[in-house]
């Protein structure tokens, strides 16, 4: 499709129509690895590689973003003491109305999704879709074969809830262990494993659906998830179990 280049950046930037002719004013943009000198030239969304910063554009109603959380921050979009999820990728995407799908708890880490698609959100945490996500935690007391039962009956919470069927899989030295669960509830995994006398020292999010932190993405790194990668979440998403 053809459209005028500073138009393109707009809307892929999520930035105003002058901030874009800025950008090309300053030769900060590419087009077919050229730099442009003139923002009013027509492009092929199609077939044409058009960068600003370095940064390869693509126009895209909404953008999800995969975020390694580090320790400390917090998994909202404002907070009036500490640094947020949003806070660290904010500079990237300006003008977009970016939150956390889900959360980590603030001494947690790993995968968290951040998107401007308020329906995804909704789908990807509704109870009823099932996608699950899978953490790695290290315990100060042993999982036994007993805990690793009732996780798979459904734990019963000190309150009386009742948890839906979860996996745990301890490792050999039975002080780590990876979890995948169905659901999302305030303090899920801490309070399961309570329990069961269980002290919680470390919880890293490894997986939402089938789709994997990379090994090699760094504590407060993220990248932009392609569609084969959102797919990846959203093959669960309607599975009954």
């Amino acid at each position: 499709m053809q459209t005028r280049l500073d138009k393109f950046i707009s809307e892929s930037m999520a930035i105003s129509r002058a901030d874009a002719k800025k950008l090309v004013s300053k030769s900060a943009v590419t087009v077919n690895g050229t730099i442009v000198k003139k923002s009013d030239i027509k492009i092929d969304t199609d077939t044409d590689e058009v960068k600003a910063n370095g940064k390869t554009l693509t126009s895209e109603q909404f953008v999800y973003i995969m975020l390694n959380k580090p320790v400390g921050v917090v998994s909202a979009s404002t907070d009036k003491n500490d640094v947020t999820v949003i806070d660290l990728v904010k500079d990237d995407f300006p003008r977009r109305n970016l939150f956390p799908a889900g959360r980590l708890d603030k001494t947690s880490t790993g995968f968290v999704l951040i998107t401007d698609d308020g329906q995804f959100a909704h789908d990807i945490l509704s109870p009823k879709h099932h996608v699950p996500k899978t953490y790695i935690v290290t315990v100060d007391n042993p999982v036994t074969d007993e805990v690793v039962q009732a996780f798979e009956d459904g734990v019963t919470l000190a309150d009386g809830q009742l948890m839906k069927s979860a996996a745990i899989i301890p490792y050999e030295d039975r002080y780590t262990a990876k979890i995948i669960l169905h659901q999302g509830v305030y303090h899920q995994i801490k309070r399961m494993l309570g329990v069961f006398d269980i002290g919680v020292n470390t919880l890293h999010r490894t997986h939402i659906g089938s789709l994997e932190l990379p090994a090699d993405l760094q504590p407060g790194e993220y990248v932009k998830l392609t569609k084969e990668q959102l797919l990846q979440i959203t093959n669960n998403m309607f599975t009954k179990s």
